[in-house]
C-alpha cells in the first residue's frame, strides 16, 4: 500500500469535498437549535431532548471536519453568511412548530446532510482516506439519528 502523508494530500482538493460537509453540519446544528427552541405538542420533551443529541453530534463533527481542513493547511469557513449561502439544507419554519412537523423537518435536515456526506465519502476514498474516515464516522451517527426520528413518523 502506498499511503500518503498529510503533506502529500492536496488540501485544496479535499477542501472542495469537505467544505460543503462542514457547512451542512453547521447548518444542521443551527436549524436543530431553531427547532429545539420552538417545538410544541404532546411529544415536546422527547423531541426537545433528542434534538440536543443531534445538535451536539453535528457540532462535534463540524469541529472535526474543520480541524481536518486546517490540518491540511486550508482555512475552514463556518461563518453564518457562508453557511446561509452554501448549505444544502432546506429552510426550517420560523416560530413555534408542532412536534410532528419538527420530526419531519429533522428528517429532511438529516436527509440533506447525509446525501452530501455520502457524496463526500465516495470522493474521498482515493484522495484522502483519513478525511473519508471522519465522514464515515459522521454518517454513522447521522444515519442513526435519522432512523430514530423517521421511526416517529410511522
Amino acid at each position: 500500500m502506498n499511503a500518503k502523508t498529510t503533506s502529500e494530500v492536496s488540501g485544496k482538493d479535499v477542501a472542495k469535498v469537505l467544505q460543503p460537509v462542514l457547512v451542512d453540519l453547521v447548518g444542521l446544528a443551527q436549524n436543530g437549535k431553531q427547532l429545539h427552541w420552538h417545538v410544541r405538542g404532546r411529544y415536546f420533551l422527547p423531541v426537545h431532548e433528542r434534538l440536543d443529541v443531534v445538535i451536539d453530534d453535528a457540532r462535534e463533527f463540524a469541529d472535526t471536519v474543520a480541524e481536518r481542513l486546517v490540518a491540511l493547511d486550508v482555512a475552514a469557513d463556518g461563518r453564518p453568511a457562508t453557511v446561509a449561502t452554501t448549505t444544502n439544507l432546506p429552510e426550517v419554519a420560523p416560530g413555534f412548530t408542532s412536534d410532528d412537523k419538527v420530526v419531519g423537518a429533522v428528517v429532511d435536515q438529516l436527509d440533506a446532510t447525509i446525501a452530501r456526506a455520502r457524496t463526500a465519502m465516495e470522493a474521498l476514498e482515493t484522495t484522502d482516506p483519513v478525511s473519508q474516515d471522519i465522514v464515515i464516522e459522521a454518517l454513522r451517527a447521522l444515519e442513526k439519528h435519522r432512523w430514530m426520528f423517521a421511526a416517529q413518523l410511522g
